[in-house]
């Protein structure tokens, strides 16, 4: 009787040691993986980002297509694949164009950083002039020290990648419109059943939705902030309006922090070229009072609650993204975001995932 005792209070014991191995086994495996993921992420950096993009591009147009497609001409109605080619025809030609004014702007700055390098560099060491002569004097050696020759090769290898990426983005989104006929048998095929297909598409559609209804209502908010920007640069009579209100349209997309940059980044090309502290500090309030009132007013009545994401966890989106992908992971960080806290809200084990993603807590909600 002692012996049995003995065996029922022995096995819990070996059971809990030999789950032990396994758990530590699990947690080194996820790392692992972890760590795979990562490093795929960073190497294949261009071709994910533009695939990004491209289903981005692809999102925002497809009931555009549907649109389309309802028009007649006469008895007949637009088919598919004439729509279909429509769109992919507006979205390259947008494409190319908007690349061809990156360029020319880029063009802009390397000509304006060539001009203005020096005096820029003496118009900053000049601030510090009130710590004293020495100090001005140690932050202009520290500014001279910068190799503006390397920047500018950089940003020549920059406006290269961004014509590769428009052929490559044209490409997928070309072959997205050719498949998507197609999309939904194949997801029959693959989750085995109608029912599980239509819920796999209706969380799609979810995230589609509110990704489209961010980045529409960004570039509306972000072509008034850069057009006022723009006149205010005008109206001042100040130079470099047009670079600096293309910047500040780029930067709005990016949350939280890309407002303060480019507020920052118009103060400073106005004491660069002024060289008048009082003028960079006048386009510094306006500009900040102009992004403020778009930011917390405008922004949010367009917005409304179709994000419902949390403040902290954007931040560290922001950081992380723009950590593997650099500037255009920060673009890409809230759509991706998004997709998560929606991807995670179906999933029972990844639910509190998105319970954290979310602003109150309640990531199925939504207008």
């Amino acid at each position: 009787m002692k012996d049995h005792d003995n065996q029922d209070q022995t096995e819990p014991l070996l059971g809990g040691r030999a789950r032990e191995p396994r758990q530590l086994t699990n947690v080194l495996l996820g790392i692992i993986a972890f760590a795979l993921v990562l490093f795929l992420l960073v190497q294949a950096r261009f071709i994910l980002i533009s695939l990004a993009i491209a289903i981005i591009l692809f999102s925002l147009t497809s009931e555009a297509i549907n649109a389309i497609r309802r028009l007649h001409l006469g008895p007949a109605r637009i088919p598919n694949w004439l729509a279909s080619l429509v769109a992919v025809g507006l979205i390259a030609s947008g494409l190319f164009t908007l690349s061809a004014i990156l360029i020319a702007q880029a063009n802009e700055v390397v000509t304006m950083l060539v001009t203005y390098a020096e005096p820029a560099q003496r118009a900053i060491a000049e601030l510090f002039r009130w710590m004293g002569a020495d100090v001005e004097a140690a932050v202009l050696e520290s500014m001279q020290k910068f190799e503006i020759g390397g920047y500018l090769s950089t940003l020549a290898g920059q406006a290269s990648n961004l014509l590769s990426a428009t052929v490559l983005i044209t490409l997928f989104v070309g072959f997205l419109f050719a498949e998507r006929i197609w999309f939904h048998a194949k997801l029959v095929s693959l989750m085995g059943n109608e029912h599980s297909a239509r819920r796999v598409a209706k969380t799609g559609a979810s995230i589609m939705h509110r990704v489209n209804r961010y980045l529409l209502v960004k570039a509306m908010v972000s072509v008034i902030t850069g057009a006022a920007v723009y006149g205010i640069f005008k109206v001042a009579g100040f130079g470099l309006a047009m670079p600096v209100a293309i910047l500040t349209f780029a930067l709005n997309f990016i949350p939280s922090i890309g407002s303060i940059i480019a507020t920052v980044i118009a103060a400073l090309a106005v004491y660069v070229v002024t060289q008048d502290v009082s003028n960079a500090l006048v386009t510094f309030v306006v500009t900040g009072l102009l992004q403020f009132v778009i930011g917390n007013v405008i922004d949010p009545m367009l917005m409304g609650r179709a994000l419902r994401l949390s403040s902290f966890g954007i931040i560290i989106s922001l950081a992380f993204w723009g950590a593997v992908w650099g500037l255009p992971g920060m673009f890409l960080a809230v759509p991706i975001m998004v997709a998560l806290m929606i991807v995670s809200a179906q999933s029972a084990t990844l639910r509190p995932l998105a319970v954290m993603l979310s602003r109150e807590g309640l990531p199925d909600q939504h207008d």
